[in-house]
């Protein structure tokens, strides 16, 4: 009876103890397909670079010391495709953290059945509101923004410079909705009027011709990608830019540029990203990626580039002990640890947002007399997101 009782106590302990796994398994999850591809390019691109100066390359190499393998997953720009990637990285491929993902919906739809599996949600672009407030998580971790934050900058900007009435453009989706709602809580002049467009619109003829029957001093307009390229292009065709100034968020960026030219001098925008900082990590960031994928990153592919170097760093602040059952040490470790961040020195917020700076940007000309971004001061400094204190206090970390 004793041995029997001594059995059942030591098969007990066991099964309570924590399986540490011999290998970290990620799942990196993107849009590689469609007109968002561009996006997704710059991020797997600096996702890869990041590795690279963290000394991983191929599947086995390691990782903040531990033994690494990557799975990767085209989104398509969809939520349910998304969901189908990330269900098949979690049950198949038993991965211990899924990164990346560009877009809100697709955020939402993927971070319930994560953060159920106890696995890890480290997020390099989407922002979706929710889950920095009420949804949020001590399993969930971004290397970007919450949505508002860029254009509560923008609105802080535009009202600090005088301008006194706005029309506004954005997708009809979360993050578009996000950018406007952002936009309202700190811009105090005169909204007189606004359109939500369908999500990868490319004609934006009817949207220029009722901003500029609007007769507003602006337009301000949220446009990421292939939609950005495709209205800036067209607003500058039309003849608007004479009339009206060009305020815009996740619109004209490096990522753009190139295709919209000339076109986008004299726009400005706000950004997280201090594309002017001598930042050491920043610097090395900029001529590497540059040397290596013959072009200039965007802030999609700055922010990205963190999320390789975050994880060694937590990996080794918890001595390479992987759980395979859960991930929240890891998760948690991801909130405290210092790692070398384009950013420089930052804080992770209560629900793993940044504590960060967004900047003013324009677009001038160059010392070669092309087009060139240029950070030209600080809008809002240790900036907080509006949605911390929704947070539940039994998921903050």
């Amino acid at each position: 009876m004793k041995k029997t009782l001594i059995l059942g106590c030591a098969v007990a302990a066991l099964a309570a103890a924590p399986a540490h796994s011999a290998e970290l398994r990620i799942g990196f999850v993107t849009t590689t397909s469609g007109g968002a591809a561009i996006i997704g390019k710059q991020m797997v691109n600096a996702w890869k670079l990041g590795l690279e100066h963290e000394g991983w390359t191929k599947d086995g190499d390691k990782l903040g010391g531990v033994p690494t393998k990557i799975f990767y997953g085209d989104d398509q720009q969809k939520a349910d495709v998304g969901r189908r990637v990330v269900d098949r990285m979690l049950k198949s491929d038993k991965v211990h953290l899924v990164a990346g993902i560009i877009w809100s919906n697709v955020l939402m739809a993927v971070q319930r059945p994560v953060i159920r599996a106890r696995k890890g949600l480290l997020i390099t672009n989407a922002g979706a509101a929710p889950m920095a407030g009420k949804s949020c998580s001590p399993y969930f971790v971004s290397t970007s923004w919450n949505n508002d934050q860029p254009p509560e900058a923008m609105g802080k900007l535009m009202t600090d410079e005088g301008v006194k009435s706005v029309y506004m453009l954005a997708p009809n989706y979360q993050a578009g909705k996000d950018m406007i709602a952002g936009f309202k809580r700190t811009y105090k002049g005169k909204i007189v009027g606004q359109t939500l467009f369908k999500l990868g619109q490319r004609d934006y003829q009817a949207e220029i011709s009722k901003a500029r029957a609007s007769k507003a001093d602006a337009v301000y307009i949220f446009a990421p990608g292939g939609m950005g390229i495709a209205f800036v292009k067209q607003w500058q065709s039309s003849g608007a830019a004479k009339d009206m100034k060009m305020y815009s968020v996740f619109t004209v960026d490096n990522l753009t540029l190139p295709a919209v030219g000339e076109a986008a001098l004299g726009t400005y925008h706000t950004n997280y990203w201090n594309v002017s900082s001598d930042n050491p990590v920043n610097q090395k960031f900029l001529k590497e990626y540059a040397a290596k994928y013959k072009s200039l990153p965007s802030h999609y592919a700055a922010q990205t580039y963190d999320a390789p170097r975050l994880i060694a760093a937590a990996v080794k602040k918890i001595d390479g002990k992987i759980n395979d059952r859960d991930s929240l040490n890891l998760m948690k470790a991801m909130r405290k640890v210092e790692f070398p961040s384009i950013r420089g020195d930052f804080k992770y917020n209560v629900n793993g947002i940044p504590i960060q700076n967004f900047y003013k940007r324009e677009v001038v000309k160059g010392p070669d007399g092309k087009p060139m971004i240029k950070t030209t001061g600080v809008v809002l400094e240790n900036a907080k997101d509006s949605y911390w204190e929704q947070c539940p206090k039994s998921r903050r970390h």
